[in-house]
C-alpha cells in the first residue's frame, strides 16, 4: 500500500515544494500541511506513515535555528509525536527540519529538551555555507540507509555544526547506532573530512543523526536538491546518469515506511 507522507510547513520554511516533489517521485502520497492545520486536527498525524520537516528558516531563525518551531511542536504536539514514533511512524528533518528535531529532543528521547547533550550551532567558519558535499551512509539504527552509496548533495546553512556536551555524549551516539551520515572527502577516502568537505566543522564529521529506534532521521544537507542528472554542478563531467543521487535516498525512505507501516490516507 502507498505510504502517506505529511510535509509540515510554517512561516519561513522554503524547501517544502522540492520536498513534496522528491517524496511524490519516490512513490509516496504527499500532503503539504501548515502547522496550524495540524494543531487544529492533531489526529491527522496518525494518518501518515511519514512526517517530514523540510528546510528553510522557520520564523526567521530569529532566536536560534529551528528553536521557535521546535518549542511549538514540543508544547502542542510533543506527546503526539512521541506516540507517533513509538507506534511505527517515521520522521525526517532536512536542514532547518533537522534543527527543529534537535530542539524537539527526538534524538535523546530519555532526556527533557533542556537537558539534551546534542546541539546544532554556528558553523566553524562563522559564515553561511552554500556548497556541494559528499555524504557516506553509516551502519546505524536507520537500516534503510545501508542500501545507499555515497551521496553528493548541497548544503545551505549558517548553523549546521553538530556539537556534543562531552566525549561521553559522542560515545553514546556511536554505541546507540545514531550516527547515520558523515561528511567525507572523495579525494581522501578513509580520512577525516577537512573543510570544505566538512562544511561546518561538525564533530566526528557527523552530517546526520537518527534516534535509537532508527525511525527519526535528521540531516543538514539537502538530498531533495539532487533529484535529476542536471542538479549537480559538475554533471557535464560525470558519467551518464539517469537521475540525481538524492532520488535513491527518498525511494529507500519511502520503501522503509511502506514496509513497516503501510498506511494510506485520503487528504481533505
Amino acid at each position: 500500500m502507498t505510504v502517506h507522507a505529511l510535509v509540515l510547513r510554517t512561516a519561513g520554511i522554503n524547501c517544502d515544494e522540492e520536498t513534496v516533489r522528491a517524496l511524490a517521485s519516490a512513490g509516496a502520497e504527499v500532503e503539504l500541511l501548515h502547522l496550524n492545520a495540524l494543531l487544529q486536527r492533531p489526529e491527522r498525524l496518525t494518518e501518515a506513515g511519514l512526517l517530514v520537516l523540510p528546510g528553510g528558516f522557520s520564523y526567521g531563525d530569529d532566536v536560534a535555528a529551528g528553536r521557535v518551531f521546535g518549542v511549538e511542536l514540543h508544547k502542542h504536539l510533543g506527546a503526539e509525536i512521541a506516540a507517533y514514533v513509538a507506534n511505527g511512524g517515521r520522521v525526517l528533518g532536512i536542514c532547518n527540519g533537522f534543527q527543529v528535531l534537535v530542539e524537539l529532543g527526538l534524538f535523546e528521547p530519555d532526556r527533557a529538551p533542556h537537558e539534551r547533550t546534542v546541539a546544532l550551532t554556528d558553523n566553524a567558519s562563522n559564515r553561511f555555507e552554500a556548497r556541494w558535499v559528499t555524504l557516506r551512509p553509516e551502519a546505524c539504527a536507520a537500516g534503510w540507509l545501508a542500501s545507499l552509496d555515497e551521496l553528493p548533495c548541497p548544503v545551505a546553512h549558517g548553523e549546521g555544526r553538530l556539537v556534543v556536551a562531552d566525549d561521553a555524549a559522542l560515545e553514546r551516539l556511536r554505541a546507540n547506532g545514531q550516527i547515520a551520515l558523515r561528511y567525507v572527502d572523495p579525494a581522501s577516502p578513509g580520512e577525516p573530512a577537512a573543510y570544505p568537505a566538512n562544511p561546518n566543522g561538525a564533530v566526528d564529521d557527523v552530517a546526520g543523526l537518527c534516534d535509537p529506534s532508527g525511525r527519526v532521521l535528521g540531516l543538514m544537507p539537502h538530498p531533495e536538491r539532487n533529484l535529476t542528472p542536471w542538479n549537480h554542478p559538475r554533471w557535464t563531467r560525470m558519467s551518464p546518469r539517469t537521475e540525481g543521487e538524492g532520488a535513491a535516498f527518498f525511494r529507500a525512505l519511502v520503501a522503509a515506511a511502506e514496509s513497516d507501516r503501510p498506511l494510506t490516507a485520503t487528504t481533505t
